[in-house]
């Protein structure tokens, strides 16, 4: 009876310890930092009008290439560079979207970095 409790002990920490190096290596994973998106989507989750869907693409493909640039970037540098791609991208957001669309907006950016590990 012992050696089967330690043995799924140590099968359970290798396990822990595989999933820790695997959120590490996504972590650093550029695929973290893609930050593309289907357009028609967000337009219809914050309810967009034409004109708003081309200057919203315009300012998420600003965003997205600065994403990309940050991903190259190494340790506080990297995060420096999100914070700053964040900030620039709300505040075009700001500008172009409403009170609620914007609140929707930094909502859903929000849970995208978090669930991301970018935050």
């Amino acid at each position: 009876m012992k050696r089967l409790f330690l043995v799924v002990v140590a099968m359970l920490s290798m396990t822990m310890t595989f999933a820790e190096n695997e959120n590490a290596a996504n972590l650093n994973s550029t695929e973290a930092y893609n930050m593309t998106v289907n357009m028609k989507k967000l337009g219809q989750a914050l309810n967009l009008s034409k004109d708003q869907i081309e200057s919203v693409a315009e300012i998420h493909k600003t965003f997205s290439a600065e994403m990309q640039f940050a991903a190259q970037a190494s340790g506080e540098e990297r995060e420096k560079m999100i914070d700053n791609a964040v900030k620039k991208d709300l505040a075009w957001m700001d500008y172009v979207l409403n009170r609620d669309q914007y609140r929707r907006y930094t909502m859903l950016l929000n849970m995208t970095l978090v669930n991301r590990g970018l935050k």
